[in-house]
């Protein structure tokens, strides 16, 4: 087979679908040495750099365009330049991010990994909502076949957009084996200067800083923690770059009585990571709604009890191995992060549970599965 993937959210996105798509496709490389891959992307952003794989069953061609003139030429005016016209022949055309662009000739696949823009449209920005609700169903019924990162979005799929049960399949995120208990003093201190918090115990939450991540909540359950007296020395940092919608959040923090223990460092490097979770107390993930929710799944590999919403995908990754709220209902989020900090005998029942929870999600087995779907659909 010769398959082509959009790379240009593996390009442009530095976390999120951005990682998500770059682990996949690495793996995929380590597993697959028959087919033929070719990474197509758009010129990359400002500040981005390019990382593919060197295998030599992979090329990449980029587009002398950047991202966001590809996306009004393919999605907004929707000009029909088909994308294998810039790939030359391929058999499958797999777009890993919401939409897809025209194709002439090969077989589509795409991946749809939230309809959070239906399901919660109070968290997106207008304009992009209402381009999304263009433009993600039209790709959706336009594609030969749909993969979907978790069981309740290929269930969202079904119900609001109709699509064919058969023509889904699901295809969960994995575990890099970095991802693992860090001990090193030199690392863990790294990871506490960048965060800012000194020699202070923390509660951290991982992600772009928007409005599905519930965060004014998790501030506000924070704050009743702290005004109980039982976590005096705790700070909570919110570790990621500005989404969109991000003054609601900001402003909440303006007017937190306990500002100061609230740190917003900004996005956080990949290669921080492990020691980030090794050295926080307790992963808050308290979203409204996820597609996936990698950051439970990682933190866990890390040995780090986890507090997450049971909305959405999450008790998929996280029922049984983590402390489970109801995410619009401070006082028990509040709750439930004192005992994640303060019973031992729990925090190590979470720790051994959370390990062997993230063994099970592997980005090999992730790329097995997507290999099947190139399979199936080629074969179809």
């Amino acid at each position: 087979m010769r398959i082509a993937i959009d790379y240009s959210s593996a390009v442009n996105q530095r976390a999120g679908i951005g990682r998500l798509v770059r682990s996949q496709v690495k793996a995929l490389a380590e597993i697959d040495h028959e087919n033929q891959y070719l990474l197509l992307h758009a010129r990359p952003n400002p500040g981005a750099t390019v990382e593919a794989p060197s295998a030599p069953n992979f090329a990449r061609r980029e587009i002398r365009l950047r991202e966001r003139w590809v996306t009004i030429a393919w999605h907004r005016a929707q000009v029909p330049l088909a994308a294998d016209w810039l790939t030359g022949r391929v058999d499958l055309f797999h777009s890993p991010d919401f939409v897809l662009p025209p194709v002439r000739r090969a077989r589509t696949i795409l991946t749809v990994h939230d309809l959070a823009f239906l399901l919660r449209p109070e968290c997106a920005e207008s304009k992009l909502r209402a381009y999304l609700e263009q433009v993600v169903p039209r790709s959706v019924n336009r594609a030969d076949y749909v993969i979907a990162d978790s069981e309740n979005t290929r269930t969202d799929l079904v119900v609001l957009l109709g699509v064919d049960p058969d023509r889904i399949t699901v295809v969960p995120g994995g575990v890099d084996p970095r991802f693992r208990p860090v001990n090193d003093p030199l690392q863990l201190a790294r990871a506490r200067e960048r965060l800012g918090v000194g020699d202070a115990p923390f509660v951290v939450a991982l992600g772009v800083l928007e409005p599905r991540k519930n965060l004014p909540r998790l501030m506000d359950a924070f704050a009743i923690a702290k005004s109980r007296g039982r976590i005096p020395r705790h700070k909570l940092v919110l570790a990621g770059g500005k989404g969109w919608l991000v003054e609601g959040i900001l402003e909440h923090h303006q007017r937190s009585p306990y500002q100061g223990d609230i740190l917003l460092p900004g996005f956080v490097a990949d290669d921080l990571l492990p020691a980030v979770y090794s050295a926080a107390d307790v992963l808050a993930f308290p979203s409204l709604y996820e597609g996936f929710g990698l950051p439970i799944l990682e933190a866990m590999a890390c040995g780090t009890p986890v507090v997450s919403s049971r909305s959405s995908c999450l008790p998929e990754v996280a029922e049984g191995a983590a402390l489970m709220v109801d995410p619009e209902d401070a006082d028990g989020i509040a709750t439930e992060l004192e005992r994640a900090i303060l019973d031992g005998p729990l925090r190590a029942e979470l720790r051994a549970l959370g390990l062997e929870r993230s063994r099970g999600y592997t980005w090999g087995r992730a790329a097995h599965r997507l290999l099947d779907v190139y399979r199936r659909v080629y074969a179809a």
